[in-house]
């Protein structure tokens, strides 16, 4: 399945940028960076899961609103 390849890869992603700043070893400039890269495949990660949820839900209610 093509979302979950998408979202194995983003946390794989992830994982090696917060190793990279866990070495503490980065300029600030890369530190910086690297921060910036990890918020935004958090966010392509959160979108992908609300994907794959809204996906999965069979058409419930919207996201954040109970259904009847």
């Amino acid at each position: 399945m093509v979302g979950e390849i998408r979202l194995e890869e983003l946390v794989a992603r992830l994982e090696l940028a917060a190793a990279e700043l866990h070495g503490g070893e980065l300029a600030p400039e890369r530190a910086a960076a690297l921060v910036e890269e990890c918020a935004r495949l958090a966010s392509e990660a959160g979108a992908e899961l609300d994907r794959r949820v809204r996906g999965s839900d069979g058409g419930g209610a919207a996201p954040g609103r109970l259904a009847p």
